[in-house]
């Protein structure tokens, strides 16, 4: 392809609304323009890093015997509903773009397609004899994301690739989720990427295990703990440790303490000189739900840690099966209760044992009994200070099953780097940013059993499918490479996903020894089946160098002055830019053998 064919425009400033490295370079680059908030039109370079990404998930895909299919994106309300998951991608999360068609049908954009394929699935798989198949697509999603940024890591219209698998039993799934691991290890490795499998929540795909692919990289969205010793590595949102030891309350019995205007930990624990692990915060929440009425949740967390408010979502959600899907847990305000808490507890003093009558009945406050969830860091302490449930008081020595019954014990904390691993306390988990490239999911049999998409087993008994999900994120791919691999100058494209392989750029399209031979290095590159890039542009050297590194060709033959001799300059962008002068013949031997 010559460059004066190639539709390119670059740009010399950074756009004002790029804010992280690829959202700037692949606009400077010429690989993108938008078109609105967050939704780009793939330009030619660009479309050709895609296909090259593609080209190595097909092969990849085809070592496990997956089989390409391509499934609808406009899908029916119905099937969503039956699963349960409508509620909470429209109304709750929200991100589901979705219409009413003209027959008043409701009907959603597809933001992932487990409803369809497990509803493919129930029309044509029906005995064991079928067992396992894997599908999988390449193909566009959409996601009303409320903050589109960052170019293609956050936007409403991506493109995915999404793998389906079904499994006559559990032993067989596992065998594919592993088969899939190491499918996903082999994708990014050749991409040229430096990517960690993370332990991490399933989210609203559900599922009973899943894994993330996190391409270490500064612009990441996500939080990496990780243990030195490579045993342990999980999103945040999922990982666990072990929170840092409890100082010991010494107390006898149990007093209470005025605490005027003290109401939070910090200003408790300056004023009488506790440590903040002596101490038991209670958060009040309220958890809304799509089919049922809202519900209390009060928290006992240690006073040093932080709620992981992904874990509590989980466990709120196992605990109310029959509420439809959760659509959003927030504090419990004074609002929601009239102006207080009945009985005229303060909000700041609020002890474990707040009795149930404390909080009105009604639609804000809850239909039922509170939830009552502790983290172990609160549950382990054998006393400790807490608030009394009177303005301006609090309790030290506080026991439980004195002062109240032990609530629910789950795990409901953050981790922060620097906790100590449950697999070895010697060691400490370190934190890094990740951009999540990938997902694979052991869903089990939630989808299977709500569409009732069943087989025949061996013994001739009707059994729901077993099912795992598998997802990349093909342009969010692109966008980590570009965050994995730039400098000063531009972009630098590992090879196996670059548009082109090499770069030829005439220092002077005047000159007719130049032309000559950049022309016959063109041909040569192009019938050996390199992809090659021919800069012809009637612009100056220095235009075309500036654009060369800008757009990240992985190697630049340059043909200038010394062209009367038969020579050439041999930048090699991706590997640090370390130049070679050699005769014409040399470079192109040198690139056929690196390609061959």
């Amino acid at each position: 392809m010559r460059v004066s064919r190639l539709m390119l425009v670059t740009l010399r400033d950074d756009p004002a609304e790029a804010e992280i490295t690829s959202h700037k370079l692949l606009l400077r680059a010429g690989y993108m323009r938008r078109l609105a908030p967050g939704i780009f039109a793939y330009l030619p370079l660009l479309w050709r890093v895609l296909q090259k990404i593609s080209a190595i998930i097909r092969e990849e895909m085809a070592e496990v015997d997956a089989l390409e299919t391509l499934l609808p994106q406009l899908q029916p309300a119905d099937l969503w509903r039956r699963s349960g998951r409508w509620d909470g991608y429209t109304a709750g999360e929200g991100i589901m773009f979705h219409l009413i068609d003209r027959q008043e049908r409701a009907m959603g954009l597809g933001p992932t397609h487990e409803e369809v394929v497990t509803e493919l699935a129930a029309d044509l798989l029906r005995s064991y004899r079928q067992l396992p198949v894997c599908l999988y697509q390449i193909q566009t999603k959409f996601r009303d994301e409320i903050r589109p940024r960052f170019g293609l890591m956050r936007g409403r219209e991506f493109i995915m690739k999404d793998a389906y698998s079904f499994h006559a039993d559990e032993a067989c799934l596992r065998r594919t989720y592993a088969a899939m691991d190491g499918a996903y290890r082999r994708i990014f490795e050749r991409c040229g990427l430096r990517a960690v499998a993370v332990e991490a929540d399933s989210g609203a795909i559900g599922g009973s295990a899943s894994q993330e692919f996190m391409v270490t990289a500064e612009a990441g969205e996500d939080l990496i703990l990780a243990s030195p010793d490579g045993r342990y590595a999980a999103n945040q949102e999922r990982a666990v440790s072990l929170p840092p030891p409890a100082v010991p309350l010494e107390v006898e019995g149990l007093r209470t303490l005025a605490t005027p205007g003290q109401t939070s930990i910090e200003e408790l624990c300056a004023a009488h000189g506790f440590d903040p692990t002596q101490t038991v915060k209670v958060l009040l929440l309220l958890a809304r739900f799509a089919a049922a009425p809202a519900r209390a949740v009060l928290v006992c967390l240690r006073g040093d840690q932080q709620l992981n408010e992904v874990k509590l979502a989980n466990a709120v959600t196992a605990r109310c099966p029959d509420a439809g899907a959760l659509l959003e847990i927030g504090p419990l305000l004074p609002d929601h209760l009239a102006g207080g808490l009945a009985g005229g507890v303060p909000f700041g003093s609020v002890g474990p044992h707040l009795e149930d009558a404390l909080l009105p009945k009604g639609e804000a406050s809850g239909a039922g009994p509170v939830l009552r969830l502790a983290d172990s860091s609160a549950a382990e302490l054998e006393a400790f200070v807490c608030g009394a449930n009177r303005e301006g008081e609090h309790l030290v020595g506080a026991r439980w099953g004195e002062l109240c019954p032990l609530p629910e014990v789950v795990d409901l904390r953050a981790a922060q780097p620097g906790d100590r691993c449950l697999h070895d306390p010697f060691q400490r988990l370190e934190a890094a940013r990740g951009i999540e490239v990938g997902h694979i999911f052991q869903l089990g049999r939630k989808y299977s059993e709500a569409l009732e998409a069943r087989f025949t087993d061996e013994t001739g008994r009707e059994e729901p499918l077993w099912m795992g999900c598998y997802g990349i994120g093909v342009s969010r791919l692109a966008a980590a490479a570009v965050e994995q691999h730039h400098d000063a100058d531009g972009i630098r494209w590992p090879l196996a996903i670059a548009p082109y392989a090499v770069i030829i750029v005439i220092a002077s399209s005047q000159d007719p020894v130049q032309v000559a031979l950049a022309e016959r290095l063109y041909g040569d590159l192009g019938r050996a089946g390199i992809d090659v890039l021919l800069d012809d542009r009637p612009e100056r050297a220095g235009v075309k160098f500036k654009d060369a590194d800008l757009i990240g060709i992985p190697w630049r033959l340059v043909v200038g002055r010394s062209a009367a001799e038969g020579r050439v300059e041999l930048v090699d962008r991706s590997g640090g830019g370390g130049r070679q002068d050699l005769s014409a013949e040399e470079a192109l031997e040198r690139l056929l053998r690196l390609h061959a």
